[in-house]
């Protein structure tokens, strides 16, 4: 057993462990990486990456199917599915060599290729080494949250880890979980040609504004996704080559592939983190806002500290933790601009408050809304399905923003700069918006926060006064 001493041990990598060696390694630091899985993780092998390849592959299948809207006539498409998980393939080989240990190698950092565990307060055992660092990094992330079923761990179902390598499309897709994963991939599926059926034990989208998910659920239901919302899984089995769900109540539903999308939960299993003292519950490892855990030498970031379990998330944390592990400087995670998109068709972003939270927060807010359909490009598109919904305190600060509709994760990114250095709504309002955008929709949100004023009874009396004057 070799024993070797680093400045840093970064024990994960995802895309916040790999964050943290590259910045760690380039700015001087003696940095070790373990990491014992692909390289990249989760989001590059099992989730952002090619989730959003395959939905790209169904959009493309559906722009054909509805050319005739424009007066392009074209044939049905004929979905090669082996081509489609090629596709697939190839857009995770392209990012691959960006997560590689090769390049990491040559940024300076040591990659041990083994899983970790603490084996004292300042040091881990990896690969038959025993690693004592000045400062070490959790960044394990999480896998899919599996609910216990009875008769689950009895039918080949998958998960988002699993999905991606099924070799034929599935005739008749069954998804457990509303959620974000859940509702991206029932979509991409009936796109491609599968019978889908989504169930929800509350509704989808939950964590959502309910305003703006109604428009995401009726475009699901017009896909042909069937959506069953208030129901709960009571079991599940096999019925001849296929998979038969229970629901409580007795409602049985059967299909040939059964996806299982019902939340994560983080990795800590085999870590050993109680010989390290470092605090954790259920929803990951404990942190401050520091992102220290309860043993000062050592941070974590990423999905396994809970909380927001997002990519863009996980990145941001890591420079925190750089700050505060390198420099010392106590830098702390602002989590008020946090934005979140799911990637369905029409895409829902949202960033800050939502309405309900900010009512809840401030009692008195102003709500301002902007209609795709009224928009000039998005007719030209004839994507006029969706809003912009901001939401301001009384003197116009903006406290949070959603958008429902074509492109909204690209959109939603001023609104991400307003929240986050507390803007008021005349910012977003005095704007000049090139025509015609989609952009142009979120500008007529802000303005119609001085409507009631600019064309009230006050402003026509001083015109009028005003203009009899000379």
């Amino acid at each position: 057993m070799a024993n070797i001493d680093a400045d840093l041990c970064v024990i994960g990598g995802g895309a916040g462990g790999l964050s943290v060696a590259a910045g760690a390694a380039q700015m001087g630091a003696r940095t070790i990486l373990v990491q014992a899985g692909p390289m990249g993780g989760d989001c590059l092998h099992f989730g952002c990456v090619p989730s959003k390849a395959l939905l790209a592959a169904a959009r493309a299948a559906a722009a054909v199917r509805d050319a005739g809207r424009f007066g392009i006539e074209a044939a049905p498409p004929r979905v090669d599915f082996a081509r489609v998980q090629a596709h697939v393939r190839g857009v995770i080989a392209a990012i691959a060599p960006h997560d590689s240990v090769e390049r990491f190698t040559g940024l300076g950092v040591t990659v041990i290729r083994a899983t970790a565990r603490f084996t004292a307060a300042d040091r881990i055992e990896a690969g038959g080494d025993s690693i004592r660092a000045r400062r070490f990094v959790i960044a394990t992330g999480s896998i899919p949250a599996v609910p216990a079923i009875p008769g689950l761990d009895g039918v080949p179902y998958l998960t988002n880890e699993t999905i991606f390598s099924v070799p034929d499309l599935p005739a008749h897709l069954l998804v457990i979980g509303g959620g974000p994963v859940g509702a991206e991939l029932a979509l991409a599926h009936r796109r491609l040609g599968s019978r889908v059926t989504l169930l929800e034990a509350a509704r989808i989208l939950p964590r959502d504004d309910p305003e703006l998910v109604e428009v995401v659920r009726q475009r699901l239901l017009g896909e042909g996704i069937a959506i069953r919302e208030g129901v709960a899984v009571a079991g599940a089995g096999r019925e001849g080559d296929g998979i038969l769900v229970t629901l409580q109540g007795g409602d049985r539903v059967a299909g040939s592939h059964l996806l299982v999308a019902a939340g994560r939960r983080a990795v800590v299993d085999g870590l050993d983190l109680a010989k390290a003292g470092v605090d954790f519950s259920a929803g990951g490892i404990v942190v401050d806002r520091r992102l220290r855990t309860t043993n000062r030498r050592i941070f974590a970031l990423g999905d396994v500290v809970g909380g927001w379990q997002f990519t863009h998330m996980a990145g941001y944390q890591a420079g925190i933790v750089l700050r505060n592990a390198l420099f010392r400087w106590p830098a702390r995670v602002d989590d008020r601009a946090v934005p979140r998109v799911t990637y369905t068709d029409p895409e829902l972003a949202q960033v800050g408050l939502s309405e309900a939270a900010a009512r809840q927060a401030y009692g008195e807010v102003r709500v301002l809304r902007s209609a795709f359909a009224e928009n000039d490009r998005a007719r030209a598109e004839r994507e006029t399905e969706g809003m912009v919904k901001i939401v301001t305190g009384r003197r116009g600060r903006i406290l949070g923003a959603g958008i429902v509709g074509a492109q909204a994760g690209e959109l939603i990114q001023p609104w991400i700069l307003a929240v986050g250095r507390g803007l008021g709504i005349g910012a977003m309002a005095g704007m000049i918006a090139p025509y015609p955008t989609l952009g142009e929709a979120g500008r007529r949100a802000a303005g119609d926060f001085y409507a009631p004023t600019l064309f009230g009874p006050r402003v026509r009396r001083l015109v009028r006064l005003l203009q009899r004057l000379g």
